[in-house]
């Protein structure tokens, strides 16, 4: 009998080398992992949050779930310090995951879980375009310009092929051009039209709008959401309340989750503002069947992702599926044999 535990270790190069970033992949496995939460054929603990500034919200918190007829227990560590950027120039979000077979027990990978985490946002606004978004769309503005920007216009791109204009606003005229310059050696033929920091300027007349920023203000104005738009909201607070107000269906991937979080929505819930009634549907309605998508052209649509962490799991497993078909990574010993069985132990211990 052998003692030796060996896990894979999947860098972010590793996977995106593997073939791992495919929004299709992610997207479709995200469909999946919703349909089997609703048979009860997942576990989904409660996370567990440890902020350490009030102020700042810098937390690092743990998101845990089981995807039983895959025999797959997963973890998501992930960590969001808003203030990175500005402080020490560094991204504000990173995360790894940890996958391990529930038959032994034993890990089976420790990878990168940034791609993993990004991607899954990306594909759950793409779940929901897919369903909600006029198919006929041409152009997309954005307010905001950072990794989740990035990656939202390659999943609505993705879920929206009629796509032909991006229009981005941010902070700073810099983020837009180098949202454009990146996203533009992978798509081309888009259109990509900087907004000179001008929110208006990038959203009036989208077709889909996205918000995805880190600052906690009311910058999405309603007036400026024409009839037929699809807006997906990314953030915390990053829309005035008329925004929702005015939509004609509001959506969210669980609305029990987003009503207890710090997003428009749930702000709204809090302040008397909005009812449990006034939610249209959540993402796993329309994908039985139970609840209608767009249903006309004039149709304003909002919707909302708070975020679910067996999504993650199931995408970092799919990714591990196909790194491993690539062999991709490197195996690293956890151990080699029991504590007490290595023969050197009476040179090693400290009594």
């Amino acid at each position: 009998m052998t003692n030796k535990i060996q896990s894979l270790y999947l860098s972010q190069e590793d996977l995106l080398k593997a073939g791992c970033f495919d929004m299709r992949l992610a997207i479709s496995t995200a469909e999946a992992a919703i349909l089997a939460f609703q048979e009860k054929k997942i576990l989904f603990p409660d996370k567990i949050v440890q902020i350490f500034y009030k102020n700042s919200q810098d937390r690092i918190n743990c998101l845990p779930a089981t995807l039983l007829s895959e025999k797959i227990c997963g973890v998501k560590w992930v960590s969001v310090f808003p203030g990175n950027p500005q402080k020490y120039g560094v991204q504000n979000l990173s995360a790894v995951m940890i996958l391990s077979e529930i038959e032994k027990g034993f890990p089976l990978a420790f990878m990168d879980g940034t791609l993993c985490s990004n991607m899954r946002v990306g594909a759950m606004g793409a779940i929901a375009a897919k369903h909600f978004a006029r198919q006929d769309s041409k152009s997309i503005g954005f307010i905001g310009a950072g990794e989740q920007a990035k990656m939202q216009f390659i999943a609505m791109k993705t879920a929206v092929p009629s796509i032909e204009e991006c229009r981005v606003s941010a902070k700073y005229d810099y983020e837009e051009q180098q949202f454009i310059k990146e996203m533009s050696a992978i798509f081309p033929n888009i259109h990509f039209i900087a907004a000179n920091t001008k929110a208006q300027v990038a959203i009036e007349d989208a077709d889909i709008i996205v918000t995805a920023t880190s600052t906690q203000a009311p910058l999405l104005k309603a007036a400026w959401m024409k009839p037929g738009a699809f807006y997906s909201h990314v953030g915390g607070w990053e829309d005035e309340y008329n925004v929702a107000k005015q939509c004609d269906k509001i959506v969210c991937d669980d609305w029990e989750n987003v009503k207890h979080r710090t997003q428009t929505l749930s702000l709204m819930y809090k302040d008397g503002e909005l009812a449990d009634s006034d939610i249209h549907a959540n993402l796993v309605d329309v994908l039985t069947g139970e609840k209608s998508g767009r249903e006309t052209d004039e149709e304003r649509i909002y919707f909302n992702a708070v975020g679910l962490a067996y999504v993650d799991v199931a995408i970092a497993h799919a990714m591990y599926k196909r790194a491993k078909e690539a062999e991709a990574g490197q195996n690293l010993n956890i151990q080699e044999s029991m504590i007490f069985q290595h023969e050197e132990l009476k040179d090693w211990i400290r009594v």
